[in-house]
């Protein structure tokens, strides 16, 4: 198959998803302006749902002009050769292969990462200002961006590297060295996301002695469930919006509370959304998930090793000589309608998990708890309470 046919198939694929998503959208908007579904009527009152509907729309076509503004961006880039000139532009500073990756690769992720910026800032500053959950400052914005760029030049540039010297080490069985290497990465960041990671933007704290400790740790002991790591993270420097999440396993698991959380919610809310998180270690979703992630990872790389030395990947995102990080563009670019797939998949999975999460916390804890602690998060993230479609 020539480089020009693949260009169209790019080109194709990436307007072809662009319109299937907007098309669910599309079709999520309109019952925005449905009413309160009955089951909800005792916490939204009519000004409250409007509101959430107005939050819903605006998001809506928020998100149709930025996700058309990257596409126009990004089909600009591969017709008038914005790849080749980057190419270009690393070729004039060095010839090392894993030098011009690194710096092909820095250039997209850098000029993307400026390019969002305004839409970030719009979206923070604006929209979620107007309907009162935007809490973070502008110096707070702007120290996530460089910690973020920081983050990325130190993790996925040094993955990046390792990646590209297997390449050079191994030949063809690269993606065999590339999936213990992700493999590792996806293991670690499941066992230390919160203790290392996490500190980095939020503060942490243990939950203090008092009475919601107690009726945690009492859940705890009767389902058998080890805990003794419960921490309470600052999320309303950012947000108002509450969360709670379970992570990692063995001796590394621990609950984390959103501050937000608590202040919504009554003691036995809380613990009823705790249920629901043990429910998903208990179940095995946690594993199942990690599993899942590094065989898609396996199959990923175990492809791309077929098609990363093919001349035609690299010319078809417009770059006049094959590379090992154009053919990665291209690959990348190719492979999204089955990352796609595997996305919808697993979308559908995880609804069919949070249902026996739900069943798994009202069987070992109670229903009517946890039927109020989700409506006040519904009504409190104005979610919308009337999808046409799974999100995607």
């Amino acid at each position: 198959m020539g480089e020009t046919t693949l260009f169209y198939i790019i080109i194709f694929i990436l307007v072809a998803q662009y319109l299937v998503h907007q098309l669910l959208e599309y079709l999520n908007a309109q019952r925005f302006s449905s009413s309160v579904p009955p089951e909800l009527q005792d916490v939204f009152n009519k000004e409250e749902y409007q509101k959430s509907q107005r939050y819903k729309r605006t998001r809506y076509r928020f998100g149709l002009l930025s996700d058309g503004f990257s596409l126009v961006l990004t089909l600009a880039f591969l017709v008038f050769g914005g790849f080749q000139w980057i190419d270009s532009l690393i070729r004039s500073i060095t010839e090392n292969t894993m030098g011009m990756a690194l710096l092909f690769f820095g250039f997209i992720a850098l000029g993307s990462s400026i390019l969002g910026i305004p839409f970030s800032y719009y979206q923070t500053f604006h929209i979620e200002e107007e309907y009162g959950f935007n809490k973070t400052t502008k110096r707070l914005f702007f120290e996530d961006i460089g910690k973020g760029w920081l983050l990325s030049l130190l993790m996925g540039g040094g993955l990046l590297a390792l990646f590209i010297w297997f390449y050079q080490w191994t030949g063809p069985n690269f993606w065999i060295y590339a999936w213990i290497l992700f493999a590792a990465v996806i293991l670690f960041m499941n066992l230390f996301y919160s203790r290392f990671l996490v500190p980095l933007c939020n503060k942490q704290t243990p939950l203090g002695e008092g009475s919601l400790k107690r009726a945690i740790e009492g859940y705890a002991k009767k389902v058998g469930f080890e805990l003794n790591k419960i921490f309470v993270i600052d999320g309303s420097k950012r947000s108002t919006k509450a969360n709670a999440y379970f992570s990692g396993f063995g001796r590394e698991k621990r609950i984390t509370l959103f501050d937000t959380l608590i202040n919504d919610l009554e003691e036995e809310e809380i613990v009823a959304v705790l249920a629901h998180e043990v429910g998903h270690y208990k179940r095995k979703h946690i594993i199942f998930y990690l599993l899942v992630s590094l065989l898609l990872t396996g199959l990923t790389l175990y492809i791309l090793s077929l098609f990363i030395n093919t001349p035609e990947i690299s010319l078809a995102i417009g770059v006049s000589e094959p590379s090992f990080h154009a053919g990665l563009v291209g690959f990348v670019l190719l492979y999204s309608p089955i990352s796609e797939i595997t996305g919808l998949a697993m979308n559908f999975l995880s609804r069919k998990f949070e249902f026996q999460a739900d069943d798994y916390a009202k069987k070992t804890f109670a229903a009517q708890p946890l039927i109020t602690s989700l409506k006040k998060l519904s009504k409190n993230s104005l979610s919308n309470l009337t999808p046409k479609t799974e999100e995607v």
